[in-house]
């Protein structure tokens, strides 16, 4: 898996995002913040203390907030194919 991303149940964008990247065959983590207080922690220290889901977290460390699908697919390749 390249990235994580984190969600709640409720969250309408966080649907939206995990059905474009089905669509698109991109495989990834999924877990759920209401359930994993570790991972509402992760979520806050990437959002300025917010809970705001989705949050993607990526092999490197990296995060992105309510990225757009191209957004996901643009740091996918450059994870894959880093530049020297």
């Amino acid at each position: 898996m390249s990235f994580t991303m984190y969600t709640t149940p409720w969250c309408g964008y966080c649907h939206r995002l995990k059905s474009q990247l089905d669509r698109e065959g991109i495989t990834f983590d999924i877990v759920d913040i209401e359930q994993d207080p570790a991972a509402a922690s992760i979520v806050e220290s990437a959002n300025n203390g917010n809970q705001t889901v989705p949050t993607l977290v990526y092999v490197d460390g990296t995060a992105q907030t309510n990225p757009s699908i191209a957004q996901v697919k643009a740091k996918l390749e450059s994870l894959v194919d880093p530049v020297d």
